[in-house]
């Protein structure tokens, strides 16, 4: 939730969720084990289920829109773009809504995909390469060698958890008003801290920037030069020219540049990926119908996987994925039912979304999920996001300004972006779950557990930011939100067209666009070897509005592992991760004590603020008059 309200730069957590499910029942296993009351011993398939449930009550922080689509509803996002802002296009977060909204939306991905689990896993045999990776880290955890270095890995994760929980306390007592810490230090002077080129000390984007791959770090940083260090003091030049200069700090002013330019260069990462994509799922379903050796499976018909074709090992986990079945009845009947309960609850939460609307999303729905879920098996990319985005476009659009047609583009976003989030992550659960030899229902079941406990602990969570730091989603922040002003200011286009746009940024925003897709395309014309030295754009969209200073630390983080790993590679790739881990993890959980105090009323003792000679010296001599 953290990460969402700062950045919206999510890495991936399954390491830490399965070393740390595995640490953690492993120790009470052996407690029950010494009390007596336990026998058997802590399985793979456990592990895999654990996995699966913690997975999916996480990926609720993410596909709930707590940074992006629902808090873009909100007033306080709405005051920044100023267009579009009465009341039909505001709702403002509620505890009882935020639950409910989830709970109507969330499971349906879960029963649209059931059915084609053995096509996509057996027949089609994609690789689902996070799936396939998690699996194989369970697997390494339950053999001699595999728990020693787990132990290991969790005493590392511990160490920095406790360094990282214990810095962000430290740092709360410098922190009493606006612009004050550590996280406001001037690392590089005032000019370029007011151009948000600094470094925090945020230990939890040094640990992000360990986890992220360096292109993506690096990718970061040339964005926000590009941006904060080129073009917007460029363009603050022709203030007064190109913009008013009292409208500044809105849509019509600097800020519309920074967000609409953003939008153009996310939309047209995505327009690539999807059209990639979708070209690699059509490439991939026409092999798979004209494959001599392929059938594909209709009912009552045993799979065309033989032994000849298969090692004994594929074999078994082939025969235990096929004999613990879930009836396509069941899926089928799930996901109607789910689906009528939703669209007579949904119009009921959101009046704009008219229950018509619904139906068209779910009606189409189950193939834009399998279409994420096979790309996802491919690629590894899941475009979530990008289905999202399609439906506040035509949504909105559809609805029109004079009917919250803000609103009703970001609900619907919600409930593409839920169907087919949970789609592909679904089948990678099932790609582990065939791995590990676990079985698909208790996968299934696990799944459902886990969404219905993120429905209720991200919104709760939320809530909590919500209402322990009052400026949450302000620019200037500790948590700005910016992917909640980004989907905002997308519904604002689909619903207004380009006319909410300022003066030559239109212009400006094809030219990104292009530029987001010849750059795509390049990194795949020169094949990978190259491509790694090519930045994604969709990366270095990321800091055009909030700024590089995470840039920064996630160089730091990358920084450091670099040079780990020149000294030691092993002990770099065995517990770089652990220790990115404990780094995300202890200022993260600092957060739900830091907000706790701001609940009640306790405020730090202690404002660390930096000025300038110029300024410096106006206060001092204010204070001894």
């Amino acid at each position: 939730m953290k990460l969402n309200l700062t950045t919206g730069v999510i890495p991936s957590l399954n390491v830490s969720a399965g070393l740390l499910g595995f640490f953690f029942v492993k120790t009470w296993t052996k407690l029950l084990n010494k009390a007596g009351f336990l026998k058997q011993p802590f399985t793979r398939q456990e592990n895999t289920v654990i996995q699966t449930c913690v997975v999916a009550t996480s990926g609720i922080a993410f596909s709930g829109g707590f940074g992006s689509y629902l808090f873009g509803m909100s007033e306080a996002v709405a005051k920044q773009s100023t267009e579009v802002s009465d009341a039909q296009n505001i709702k403002n977060p509620s505890l009882g809504w935020m639950i409910g909204f989830l709970f109507v939306v969330s499971f349906l991905g879960l029963f649209s995909v059931v059915p084609l689990r053995k096509i996509m896993i057996i027949d089609f045999k994609l690789t689902y390469p996070s799936g396939t990776a998690t699996a194989h880290l369970i697997n390494s955890f339950h053999t001699p060698q595999g728990a020693k270095l787990a132990k290991k890995q969790v005493r590392e994760l511990g160490k920095f958890f406790s360094f990282s929980f214990l810095w962000g306390f430290f740092q709360w007592f410098f922190t009493a008003g606006d612009d004050c810490g550590f996280v406001n230090f001037p690392t590089f002077g005032l000019k370029a801290y007011q151009n948000k080129f600094y470094f925090d000390f945020s230990a939890t984007y040094v640990g992000v920037g360990m986890i992220c791959p360096y292109l993506i770090n690096v990718s970061l940083l040339i964005g926000a030069i590009l941006s904060w260090g080129i073009m917007w003091p460029l363009i603050k030049n022709r203030e007064g020219d190109w913009y008013a200069a009292e409208h500044s700090s809105g849509l019509h002013g600097l800020q519309g540049y920074k967000v609409f330019i953003a939008i153009a260069m996310i939309l047209g990462d995505g327009a690539y990926n999807f059209c990639k994509v979708l070209g690699h799922t059509l490439s991939g379903l026409y092999k798979q119908f004209n494959s001599n050796d392929t059938v594909l499976p209709v009912a009552n018909r045993s799979s065309p996987v033989t032994s000849r074709t298969l090692s004994y090992d594929e074999q078994r986990r082939s025969e235990l994925f096929l004999r613990d079945q879930i009836p396509s009845w069941f899926a089928v009947g799930g996901y109607v039912i789910i689906a009528i309960v939703s669209i007579v609850t949904v119009p009921h939460i959101f009046h704009q979304l008219k229950w018509y609307y619904i139906v068209v999303i779910y009606a189409i729905a189950p193939i834009l999920a399998f279409c994420n879920a096979y790309g996802c098996g491919l690629t590894d990319w899941s475009l979530a996001s990008t289905y999202g985005k399609l439906a506040i476009f035509t949504i909105g659009a559809w609805a029109g300004a004079a009917n919250g047609g803000v609103i009703a583009g970001l609900a619907a976003c919600g409930v593409m972006m839920n169907i087919v989030s949970t789609a592909s992550d679904l089948m990678q659960d099932f790609k582990t779950g065939y791995m590990t030899l676990a079985s698909p229902k208790s996968m299934f079941v696990s799944q459902v557990i886990g969404t219905a406990m993120g429905c209720v602990i991200s919104p709760c969570v939320f809530w909590l930011f919500y209402k322990a730091f009052h400026n949450l989603g302000a620019p200037s922040s500790e948590y700005p939100a910016p992917f909640a002003l980004v989907y905002r200011n997308m519904s604002i286009l689909g619903v207004e067209g380009f006319s909410a746009l300022p003066r030559h940024c239109l212009t400006l925003c094809y030219i990104f666009f292009a530029a987001a897709i010849i750059i795509n395309a390049i990194r795949d014309a020169v094949g990978k070897r190259r491509a790694r030295f090519i930045p994604v754009p969709m990366a270095m969209a990321i800091p055009f509005y909030i700024g590089g200073y995470f840039a920064i630390d996630m160089c730091v983080g990358s920084f450091i592992l670099f040079i780990w790993k020149r000294i030691n590679k092993g002990k770099a790739s065995a517990f770089g991760p652990a220790v990115a881990s404990g780094l995300i993890c202890g200022d993260g959980i600092w957060t739900l004590p830091s907000s706790i105090l701001s609940l009640a009323g306790v405020r730090p003792p202690i404002c660390m603020k930096f000025l300038s000679k110029s300024q410096n010296l106006k206060v001092d001599t204010f204070l001894n008059s």
